[in-house]
């Protein structure tokens, strides 16, 4: 065979498993069907700035060794996330903060904000919530639910409130802090350049072969390794043998304007219904551009089909009781590798995908 690995999907699980299999003197494939590598979190550069294609990358870890892993291919600026809310025509920060509580009631101590919660999740809340409306109630209160939470949800979700699992929302970050920082991570930051730059030293020596469908001669494809590395749906590698899992999809209206500065933020979100998109990126922010032009993008959540790109998992006890016979299945095969968020069907932050390639590279070379 010509390859040791053959990896399927140039994307942060792909590259990292890809990087560190060729410093361990394999022969690496990597291959994937977008005309691009990066996967999800590939930039494209409109007359210096970088456009966050598949909507906003933020890196955020506490994990120092995972840091210095980052940093030793990009050295990361000191961007914070620090989204804005448009809600019912007033503008409130985010996370539920201080300044949020202000916002919404006038309260200038964590003493007033607590009580204003705890009176409202006492006359509106419940102890056995049934749905996610219940839930988010019972957690932080009917006024805070029904200007940020309520609205938004349904239209990521694309279901009432009241359909929708208690489960989802665990549990809601409510600080009595005036801090905008949406991380609490000790570090956070976007490359300088954009992620093409991690992506590119990540792969550097490696073959790379775009617009390239592994399920196009899959078994040709599988013959050129000895392993291979599959970073795409889990469902889909196995034709949907007991059904294709449940996801939500996304699309992206990217337009260039000839104003320097559109919304003075890198994220706000748009919580009403009237809106259909959920959030408006200007991607020049997250580099702290001076650009004469800006590049916006309207995030649009969609119904998933085949057609679709699939974006979120949707980890309900259906869907989830559905990806274990899928991965009992994985476990049979012990020349393919299953890895990254749609073929372990979580929905992972990148450091989390950095994690678990670093961690299953340990175990491929029986490191401890």
């Amino acid at each position: 065979m010509k390859y040791d690995y053959l990896i399927v999907g140039a994307g942060l699980y792909g590259s990292v498993f890809a990087h560190e299999a060729n410093k361990r003197n394999k022969k690496c494939l990597v291959i994937d069907k977008r005309n691009h590598k990066g996967g999800n979190v590939f930039c494209e550069n409109v007359e210096g700035i970088n456009v966050h294609k598949y909507g906003a990358h933020i890196f955020h870890t506490n994990d120092d060794e995972l840091w210095r892993y980052v940093n030793q291919f990009v050295t990361f600026n000191n961007f914070v996330n620090s989204p804005i809310a448009t809600a019912k025509g007033k503008l409130y920060n985010l996370p539920f903060n201080m300044n949020t509580f202000y916002q919404l009631w006038g309260t200038k101590t964590p003493e007033e904000a607590k009580a204003k919660i705890n009176s409202q999740i006492q006359e509106f809340g419940t102890d056995n919530p049934s749905n996610l409306e219940e839930q988010a109630i019972s957690l932080v209160g009917k006024d805070i639910y029904e200007t940020l939470i309520k609205e938004y949800t349904e239209k990521q979700w694309g279901k009432k409130a009241t359909d929708l699992p208690s489960f989802i929302i665990k549990r809601l970050p409510v600080r009595f802090t005036f801090d905008n920082n949406y991380f609490k991570d000790k570090y956070q930051g976007i490359p300088i350049g954009g992620y093409n730059v991690l992506i590119d030293k990540l792969l550097e020596g490696i073959e790379v072969r775009t617009n390239v469908d592994y399920f196009s001669d899959k078994d040709a494809f599988d013959q050129l390794a000895a392993k291979v590395v599959f970073t795409g749906k889990i469902d889909e590698y196995f034709n949907y043998c007991f059904e294709p899992l449940e996801y939500r999809s996304l699309e992206f209206d990217t337009q260039r304007l000839e104003i320097d500065n559109y919304q003075g933020n890198a994220v706000v979100n748009y919580n009403d219904k009237e809106f259909t998109y959920t959030r408006i990126i200007e991607h020049k922010h997250f580099e702290f551009g001076n650009q004469a032009h800006t590049v916006i993008t309207k995030e649009y959540p969609k119904d998933w089909d085949l057609s679709k790109e699939a974006y979120y998992p949707i980890n309900d006890e259906v869907n989830q009781a559905k990806y274990e016979l899928y991965k009992e299945k994985a476990l049979s095969i012990p020349n393919v590798i299953f890895g990254g968020r749609l073929a372990e069907y979580r929905y992972y932050d990148m450091h989390q995908i950095i994690a678990s390639a670093l961690k299953r590279i340990k175990t491929e070379f029986n490191e401890s």
